[in-house]
């Protein structure tokens, strides 16, 4: 389960230190206003960090420290745009610096990002467990006690430096006569900042030019405001914002990182205003849709993944989304035409969609086609294993075949490559339990209960077993949890509460659940037949 909170109730130190002494492995996601950042943990060390729309500072940092030339820089810069590698990837192959020292600034550029990350006090944190960063070959292993006490004193260094320097759009100029005049030597960082400050550039582009990081450039700022060599001569703020490439990508870029950590608010905020930006934007209205499927509005969905699909040059992903929401609309040959779709666009070979193929002809009553086609999605994996979606589907199929034994092995290879699924738990527990072996069906609900305790249908299930065993009052227990997570999930469930009251004598009780149930599935006579000789027989 994520951890989510807010900076103002908790400080991002404060976090930190409760995921190193948890030795937690997952993704912390911060957000302040309009940034986003990412700190990687691993067993309780932070492995990596990035802010979101923030330049990267890998090289600035190599240039400040004398270990490539700006022209080296640019060159490799260059070079990187052309073959699409990373930076150090490509400084390295220059032989500009050695592996080592690769993994050594890369190691300053994350303890930096985490030091920019102390400054945030709004908005606010979320841990998910599990989630490893994308680029692994820029991780390393930083302990976080170490970063904690050279942040708590920046951030206290800060808070004097926003005396004086209070945004990054304050524009200074320098009172050259008066500099020179006082024969004040001045810092290395404060050298190079005054050369830059012309009156025209604000902080941001400070520190863009001068290759110093946010703090230093504040900190040098800081002394010369002090002593009175500096001026504020305005800020470079527009009141009207402009639909440049670099604003739609910075709103893109948040849209999406949200969307990525589930502040769905959020991402829907950054995603319009890309629309308000520029209104054909495909990119942004295509995380709408799928921020759209997150909040289960799955008209809304079809209808937008519908029209981008209208684009001659539309990726098989905007199809499968579109048979995605039309599948979940219950539009099942709808949803197989717009995976026709998918597969014309290039994704023939694709194993999410012919996933999804199988899928749907399962849920058209096919079993066999559905299991045929799930069998020849199998090698389109690859090496890697099926996803959890296959597995569960999969055996589904291979019961409504009849193969229970088969199923029981899709369930057991699958929990092994996806322990933490709680529906494929949930398949499991069905499928033996149709078995007749209650005693492992039992042992598999609670097995998914362990990894998710807000999914119904597996308490559900759960009190299944337990009511065929005769284990009435657990069975209740079981079934009122499952009730309380969706009073709707079937009449079946208020069929066997009610007969369970029944059972206790308790035949208002019963009346009451059996109403209930009869209410979901009007033409159930079995539970007409019971309502009505109860009735008949208290009357």
């Amino acid at each position: 389960m994520a951890i989510r909170g807010s900076l103002r109730e908790a400080s991002l130190p404060d976090v930190l230190q409760l995921l190193a002494l948890g030795k937690k492995t997952g993704c912390l996601s911060v957000t302040d206003r309009s940034s986003f950042g990412y700190i990687y943990f691993d067993k309780g060390r932070i492995t990596y960090a990035t802010i979101v729309n923030r330049r990267d500072r890998l090289g600035e940092i190599l240039v400040k420290n004398g270990v490539v030339s700006s022209e080296a820089l640019q060159g490799a810069v260059a070079a990187q745009g052309k073959h699409n590698k990373r930076l150090g990837q490509v400084l390295v192959e220059r032989e500009l610096l050695s592996s080592e020292d690769l993994k050594q600034y890369i190691h300053v550029q994350i303890e930096e990002a985490v030091f920019y990350l102390f400054t945030w006090t709004q908005g606010t944190f979320s841990f998910d467990a599990g989630v490893l960063p994308d680029d692994r070959e820029s991780v390393v292993s930083i302990n976080p006690e170490s970063l904690l006490l050279e942040g708590a004193r920046r951030v206290d260094e800060w808070s004097l430096i926003e005396k004086k320097v209070p945004s990054f759009d304050i524009i200074f100029a320098v009172d050259r006569g008066r500099l020179k005049s006082s024969e004040v030597v001045l810092t290395p960082e404060q050298e190079r900042l005054a050369r830059l400050i012309d009156g025209k550039r604000d902080v941001t582009a400070l520190i863009d030019e001068s290759g110093l990081g946010e703090f230093d450039v504040g900190k040098a700022l800081y002394g010369l405001a002090t002593a009175g060599f500096l001026e504020r001569v305005g800020q470079s703020r527009i009141v009207q914002e402009t639909a440049s490439s670099a604003r739609v990508e910075e709103h893109r870029n948040l849209g999406v990182a949200f969307y990525k950590t589930g502040m769905l608010e959020e991402a829907m905020r950054e995603l319009k205003r890309v629309c308000e930006l520029r209104p054909h934007d495909a990119h942004a209205r295509f995380y709408i849709g799928l921020v759209a499927m997150r909040g289960r509005d799955w008209s809304g969905a079809a209808a937008l993944f519908r029209e981008l699909s209208t684009n001659p040059a539309a990726k098989p992903a905007v199809f499968h989304n579109l048979a995605y929401a039309l599948e979940r609309l219950g539009q099942l040959d709808d949803a197989l035409a717009a995976l026709g779709g998918a597969v014309a666009s290039g994704a023939a070979d694709d194993a999410q969609v012919r996933t999804s193929r199988g899928v749907v002809q399962l849920k058209r009553g096919d079993a066999a086609l559905a299991d045929a086609t799930l069998s020849s999605a199998r090698p389109h994996f690859g090496k890697r294993a099926p996803s959890a979606a296959w597995f569960h589907y999969s055996a589904l199929a291979a019961a409504m075949m009849g193969d229970l034994n088969r199923a029981v092995a899709l369930c057991g290879e699958g929990l092994a490559a996806h322990p933490h699924a709680a529906v494929l738990h949930n398949t499991h527990a069905t499928i033996q339990e149709r078995r007749g072996d209650s005693r492992a069906a039992v042992q598999a609900a609670e097995s998914g209960l362990r990894e998710d305790s807000t999914l119904p249908q597996l308490h559900k299930n759960l009190g299944d077993c337990l009511y065929r065993a005769g284990r009435y009052d657990e069975a209740t227990d079981a079934y009122e949890r499952a009730a309380k997570l969706d009073e709707n999930l079937g009449a079946d469930l208020y069929f066997k509460l009610g007969n369970i009251r029944y059972k206790k004598q308790d035949r208002e009780q019963a009346i009451s659940f059996w109403e209930r149930a009869l209410a979901l599935e009007p033409a159930n006579d079995l539970i007409r037949n019971n309502l009505d000789l109860v009735r008949s027989v208290t009357t």
